[in-house]
C-alpha cells in the first residue's frame, strides 16, 4: 500500500474519531438529561406526568425506529441550516448527534429503573428535594449502567459514521467506498474494516474500564 493512502488512511480515522467523539458527546448532553425526564415523569417516577412522558416517549420512539440511512437524507434540509452544508465530516455529525440522543436517553432510563427504589423513598423521608435526590441518589448509583450505555452508544456511532460515509459524510467509511469499493482496492477495504475493529475494541476496552472504575461492586 502506498504513503498516500496510508496518510488518506489517518485522515480518514481522524475525521471518523471527530464525528463520533463530538456526535457522542452532543447526544449525551442531550440524552442524559432526556433519559432522566422520561425517568422522573413516568407512573412510577418522582414527578410523575405521564401524559407529558407519553408525548415525549413517543417521539424517542420515532427517531428511533427511522433507519439511520434515511434519517441521514431525510434531514439534509435541517443539516444545510444548521452548518450549511449536507456533505463531510461536520455535517455528519448533526444526523448522528439526533440519532443518538434518543437511543441514549432510553439507555439511561433504563439504567435509572435499576436503582434501588429503597435509597429513593429514604432520600424524599429525609427531606431531600427532587434536584438533590437526581443528582445525589440516582445518577451516582445509576453512573455505571449509564457509562456502559454510553460505551454501546458510541460503538454504534462508529458503524453509523462508516454508513454516513456511503453518502459524503467522510471518515472510514467514505475511505472505503471510494477506494475499496468503487476503484476496486480490496487492500484498502480491509484496511479500513480492521481499523475500524481496533477502534471499537479500543473504545469497548476503554469503556468497560470506566464502568469498573465507578462500580461499587
Amino acid at each position: 500500500m502506498s504513503s498516500n493512502l496510508i496518510n488518506l488512511l489517518w485522515e480518514s480515522l481522524l475525521e471518523t474519531i471527530f464525528m463520533v467523539g463530538i456526535s457522542g458527546i452532543l447526544g449525551a448532553a442531550i440524552g442524559i438529561p432526556l433519559g432522566v425526564f422520561l425517568f422522573i415523569t413516568s407512573i412510577k417516577g418522582i414527578t410523575p406526568r405521564p401524559v407529558i412522558n407519553r408525548i415525549i416517549g413517543t417521539i424517542v420512539n420515532i427517531v428511533r425506529s427511522v433507519p439511520f440511512i434515511i434519517l441521514l437524507v431525510a434531514i439534509i434540509p435541517f443539516t444545510r441550516l444548521i452548518v450549511g452544508s449536507s456533505i463531510g465530516t461536520t455535517a455528519a455529525i448533526v444526523p448522528l448527534t439526533i440519532a443518538a440522543a434518543p437511543f441514549i436517553a432510553r439507555l439511561v432510563e433504563t439504567s435509572l429503573r435499576e436503582v434501588d427504589k429503597g435509597l429513593i423513598e429514604a432520600a424524599e423521608s429525609m427531606g431531600a428535594s427532587n434536584i438533590q435526590i437526581i443528582l445525589k441518589v440516582l445518577l451516582p448509583e445509576a453512573m455505571p449502567g449509564i457509562l456502559a450505555g454510553l460505551t454501546i452508544a458510541f460503538v454504534a456511532l462508529v458503524g453509523s459514521s462508516a454508513m454516513a460515509g456511503a453518502v459524503g459524510g467522510g471518515g472510514l467509511g467514505d475511505m472505503g467506498i471510494r477506494y475499496g469499493y468503487q476503484r476496486f482496492m480490496p487492500e484498502v477495504m480491509l484496511a479500513v474494516v480492521v481499523i475500524l475493529v481496533i477502534f471499537v475494541q479500543s473504545l469497548q476496552s476503554f469503556g468497560d474500564w470506566a464502568v469498573r472504575k465507578v462500580s461499587k461492586k
